[in-house]
């Protein structure tokens, strides 16, 4: 299965605002939606092309309340997401997928603070400042904005790199 992360713009409710919207919430309607960080929405799709077609179905909402989109394509890498325009890329064979994995975005994931003493929280992980990096003989330059608990590897297009 391929999977679908949209990360919502800063301020904006994502899935209400993509819900509340009766042609984003008819596209939408067929996936079993899913939050796996803050302010995100996230889908299984049953191929790279069905989820292409889905950001292409949602573009106009993409515009308005999307700071990302991400896809994950087992037949690229099981654990390092696309771009959407590198998904695309690889869906019209534009790129191959074995010429992907040099240009990426690393995003630190922060987990909330847990006090022991008041038990466990309902707060998702949140997704913070993207840094771009090269990857070099399969080596990956470490996150080093801040501290984070972990890392989500997003690979982009030489363009969107050098954006």
């Amino acid at each position: 299965m391929t999977r679908v992360c949209l990360v919502g713009t800063e301020g904006t409710n994502l899935q209400y605002e993509l819900l509340s919207r009766e042609t984003a919430r008819d596209a939408l309607a067929a996936y079993d939606l899913k939050e796996p960080y803050g302010n995100t929405v996230a889908v299984e799709t049953v191929s790279l092309g069905a989820a292409v077609a889905l950001l292409n179905d949602l573009d106009w909402y993409l515009v308005r309340f999307v700071e990302e989109c991400f896809v994950l394509e087992p037949s690229v890498s099981e654990t390092e997401w696309l771009s959407r325009d590198l998904a695309t890329a690889i869906r019209n064979d534009d790129i191959a997928p074995e010429d992907t994995g040099r240009f990426l975005r690393v995003y630190g994931v922060e987990y909330p603070d847990t006090d022991d003493e008041a038990g466990p929280t309902d707060e998702l992980p949140r997704l913070v400042e993207p840094m771009l990096v090269t990857r070099t003989d399969e080596q990956i330059p470490e996150y080093d904005l801040r501290d984070v608990d972990e890392t989500l590897l997003v690979r982009v297009t030489e363009a969107e790199f050098g954006a």
